[in-house]
């Protein structure tokens, strides 16, 4: 069996599982990113229902993959205080990249679910649905691991369908930042950067949506989502 994919016990695909130095590395991360963000300002720009007082639980949150450092501080800002009871669960990886994120998530009390398009995702599925009935806000990057850069791939109908959550899109446009040379232009803010939150229309699959009602929903969702983007 390759070592590049994860292991297989009774037909079940077991996630990578962050290595001593994966989560030494993704401590210091935690530190200075927890620094960093004190100092970056967020203002949102279009107020909405599921980041008020009384916002409605659980949501599923869309954001695009290259903005994963800002949503951090927001969505525990404005969105953990009104969901207390519960929590968060996101979608990473199974691979050894994701085992280092979710790592980092943890830190941030973020339950990581492991799994993609490529691996272990109806497994995710699964799980991502048990988090929800829990009262979890549940978060996808719709275009990742791998891209292409802000595409929506149609995991995330498929989810809204069988969980009947709301996608509720959410983009975070930095002032000033540095795009690492990634695949997707990962976004890290600099010190003191301001950070315009904008949260975009929310859509809702319907229980029993055909496939073609899925895709123009999901193209929906990445117009919209596009919309609110700037970089």
């Amino acid at each position: 069996m390759s070592k590049h994919i994860p292991q297989r016990r009774s037909g079940i695909v077991i996630p990578h599982a962050p290595k001593w130095h994966q989560r030494l590395g993704a401590f210091a991360i935690v530190i200075s990113l927890r620094a960093l963000l004190a100092t970056v300002h967020c203002r949102l720009r279009n107020p909405s229902e599921f980041l008020a007082s009384n916002a409605p639980t659980p949501v599923i949150f869309c954001i695009w993959h290259n903005r994963l450092a800002s949503c951090i501080k927001v969505l525990d800002v404005h969105r953990r205080p009104h969901n207390a009871g519960a929590g968060m669960a996101a979608l990473v990886s199974a691979s050894k990249d994701g085992a280092f994120l979710s790592r980092i998530l943890q830190w941030f009390r973020v339950q990581p679910v492991r799994g993609s398009s490529s691996r272990r995702g109806a497994q995710a599925m699964l799980e991502m649905t048990t988090w929800s009935e829990r009262g979890y806000d549940l978060t996808i990057t719709p275009d990742g691991p791998r891209g292409p850069c802000y595409e929506i791939q149609d995991g995330i109908t498929s989810l809204a369908q069988l969980t009947g959550l709301p996608i509720v899109p959410v983009s975070f446009n930095l002032n000033w930042k540095i795009c690492v040379k990634s695949w997707d232009k990962f976004q890290i803010p600099l010190p003191f950067a301001r950070c315009e939150v904008c949260v975009g229309k929310a859509i809702r699959v319907p229980p029993n949506a055909s496939d073609a009602e899925r895709e123009e929903l999901r193209r929906q969702l990445e117009a919209e989502l596009r919309a609110i983007t700037r970089d």
